[in-house]
């Protein structure tokens, strides 16, 4: 994954087995309906400033309802050359992976996947959570009910931080290519050189015994 769609930078899986959920992150994310002020508003309060990039707009939702069928759509729209920025993704949901046993799996289809556990006060604490899946700045945790700013601020600053990964390796990916073409170029040219001076060393063994008597 080393050049991702830009404009996959901002696609957001939420996987929870409860309808209602989908449908609450799905008015915070992508639901129009909110006026530009009430977002700028919340921008500015999470932010200190009116303006930042990843507006709601810009956020692309989609919904899996098992840990199971979550890890399937990573791997889908890791194909697909699109894949998500982040994921929502629910502790608890019976019958299937819980939030703890599928997190590993989507790190392994996708180990720059942003994650945030979201959790209910009577699930696990962070100690548990840390104990579970091991410490790593790839996830976050989210107490219910949540509120709408956390979610947005989250989405905004983890859709950036994978925007900015992808940026800086891009650039990585481009700075070896540089490096790769010049020393190839000074390969060539230093071939080229080490040809002449055998040139030169024949030409003057033949000098030499033309001039012997």
């Amino acid at each position: 994954m080393n050049s991702e769609n830009p404009n996959a930078l901002y696609r957001i899986l939420v996987i929870d087995d409860n309808p209602e959920i989908h449908e609450d992150f799905r008015k915070i994310l992508c639901d129009e309906r909110y006026s530009s002020t009430e977002l700028e508003a919340t921008e500015a309060v999470l932010f200190g400033e009116s303006k930042v990039l990843g507006s709601q707009s810009e956020f692309e939702g989609d919904s899996a309802h098992q840990g199971e069928e979550g890890l399937a759509r990573v791997y889908h729209a890791i194909q697909e050359g699109r894949p998500y920025a982040m994921a929502f993704v629910d502790v608890r949901m019976p019958p299937g992976w819980d939030g703890i046993e599928v997190t590993p799996k989507l790190w392994i289809a996708d180990p720059d996947l942003q994650i945030v556990i979201c959790t209910a006060y009577s699930d696990y604490s962070w100690e548990e959570v840390f104990a579970k899946i091991g410490a790593s700045d790839r996830m976050f945790m989210l107490k219910k009910p949540f509120e709408r700013a956390e979610v947005l601020q989250l989405a905004h600053s983890l859709t950036e931080k994978r925007r900015l990964q992808q940026r800086q390796r891009s650039k990585v990916s481009r700075l070896e290519q540089t490096v790769q073409a010049k020393t190839a170029a000074l390969e060539k040219v230093s071939e080229k050189l080490q040809n002449e001076i055998v040139e030169l060393k024949r030409n003057s063994g033949n000098t030499e015994e033309f001039k012997r008597p």
